[in-house]
């Protein structure tokens, strides 16, 4: 068995004062006996625009920030999955990094966020994360212990494709950093994680940012953790902070598979698109 948990946040556009919550929550979590803790998205710093990135947003070399979320895991002895931050790139554009730090604060994998988030959303301005940011191209499996992680940002989750990938690869636990607007997040967030679990028979772990944020945004939260048959094991609301803790047991992911063996069932297929009235 394993205690994980995920830390629910309401991110402003001060890295410092950000900072200071993720190690409140963290230490909290560690408290109950947590081994492993996913913060949000955009955890470090929620920008509000390119402008604001560019305030806050450094190289990864020799980031202060990265250093503090470092001693954060060392201090508390968690595998400290620091969501993502926005990394400033030679380029003039930002990665949207998720970093993963053992219990020595060392840092043990990293990932940038593969599918950016370019919608116009009804009421709400358009988003274009691909004028800003560069996508990134490679999927990551890190081991946490005894268990294999498959990590993931937000947008991401609408692509079963990347979560099929990890599964096969052998993540036994998905995580889900998340800062889900509230449209997309009251219609989709809770069928698309537990869709991901289902498909893949993998725990799901997603921790969000919620609430009325400092730069004008506001964001869904409702972090939860999700078994490998789809049952959501814990669920925070919709405003503000807080830690949610679940025990995982990786014998649960073998059962889901053994099941339902969809990883193993899959099959290559070629398309044939047919014209309407092609004969």
């Amino acid at each position: 068995m394993l205690r994980v948990a995920a830390l629910q946040m309401n991110s402003g556009t001060t890295p410092e004062a950000n900072l200071d919550a993720l190690e409140r929550l963290a230490t909290e979590a560690a408290r109950q006996g947590a081994t492993y803790a996913l913060s949000p998205e955009v955890t470090v710093a929620f920008a509000e625009n390119r402008e604001g990135l560019e305030r806050v947003a450094r190289p990864f070399e020799n980031n202060a920030d990265i250093a503090r979320v470092s001693r954060v895991a060392r201090d508390t002895k968690l595998w400290l999955h620091l969501g993502s931050l926005a990394v400033a790139l030679p380029d003039g554009r930002f990665a949207n990094r998720s970093v993963l730090f053992g219990p020595d604060g060392a840092i043990a994998a990293t990932y940038d966020k593969i599918h950016l988030f370019d919608a116009t959303l009804p009421g709400l301005k358009q988003y274009r994360e691909s004028a800003t940011y560069a996508g990134g191209e490679r999927a990551v499996v890190a081991q946490v212990g005894e268990l294999m992680l498959g990590l993931s940002i937000c947008y991401d989750v609408r692509f079963p494709a990347l979560y099929h990938a990890l599964a096969v690869a052998g993540a036994e636990m998905l995580a889900v950093p998340a800062a889900f607007t509230v449209p997309t997040g009251e219609a989709h967030w809770e069928v698309l994680l537990r869709a991901r679990a289902v498909e893949t028979g993998s725990y799901v772990i997603a921790a969000a940012q919620a609430g009325q944020h400092q730069n004008g945004r506001a964001t869904w939260g409702h972090s939860m953790i999700i078994d490998p048959w789809g049952k959501i094991l814990g669920q925070l609301g919709g405003d503000g902070e807080g830690v949610l803790v679940a025990d995982i047991d990786p014998a649960a992911v073998v059962d889901a598979r053994s099941r339902v063996p969809a990883l193993a069932n899959a099959r290559p297929f070629s398309l044939s698109v047919n014209p309407t009235g092609a004969s």
